[in-house]
């Protein structure tokens, strides 16, 4: 999928994770049938890791900047307690529809709050606090999205930034893509505000949470 961890062992990864519920399972098949870049979707490990982080943190109120078609909002909500809030960012009118559609399909749905525009104007309209945010949207304002995602941060929250690894690219960084990753890794890293970690689960993970 990304080359970081061995096909297989994913595999087993994946085999060996509370499975998905039809819904999701749902959603995961027309993505990949209906989507250009559907690899783009969060997926299992992920938005599993997601949950746990949601129900040992009692997080409530989630933001999300790249929604897709909805799968980790969808994931994130359904771990919420019933007065749980996700408000989930997107500029993409197609990944909207499906996103919308499968909302609509599930109580879950309910907890969801879609911005449409870039993530950036969005956030300035944004007054927190957040008890976790997940990052997944575009590479080059990795940065930015993390400075204001900050200071919407509830004191005890959590970041949590996808695609960190970048297929492995952040070790030679050619593109622009994969130089904005690999500056906002060094970023963070040497950021005395913040404790992080960087997993080598899917395409990367990196958990930050203040000091």
């Amino acid at each position: 999928m990304f080359g970081i961890v061995r096909d297989d062992v994913e595999a087993y990864a994946l085999q060996h994770t509370t499975p998905l519920p039809p819904l999701l399972e749902e959603l995961k098949k027309e993505t990949h049938q209906c989507m250009e870049s559907p690899e783009m979707i969060s997926d299992q490990l992920v938005g599993s890791l997601l949950q746990c982080l949601i129900y040992v943190s009692g997080a409530k109120n989630v933001l999300e900047l790249g929604m897709f078609t909805g799968f980790s909002a969808l994931m994130m909500a359904h771990a919420l307690p019933d007065d749980g809030k996700v408000i989930t960012c997107d500029v993409n009118p197609k990944a909207e529809e499906v996103a919308r559609r499968y909302f609509g399909k599930t109580p879950g749905g309910n907890k969801i709050e879609i911005r449409m525009g870039p993530a950036i104007e969005t956030l300035k309209s944004l007054a927190g606090p957040f008890d976790l945010v997940f990052i997944d949207a575009d590479k080059e304002n990795y940065i930015n999205y993390y400075e204001r995602c900050l200071d919407l941060l509830s004191p005890r929250g959590i970041i949590v930034v996808d695609n960190t690894l970048w297929s492995g690219k952040v070790l030679d960084p050619q593109a622009d893509s994969d130089r904005a990753i690999a500056d906002f890794n060094r970023r963070v890293r040497n950021d005395d505000r913040v404790d992080n970690v960087l997993l080598t689960v899917r395409d990367g993970l990196m958990l930050i949470r203040k000091r």
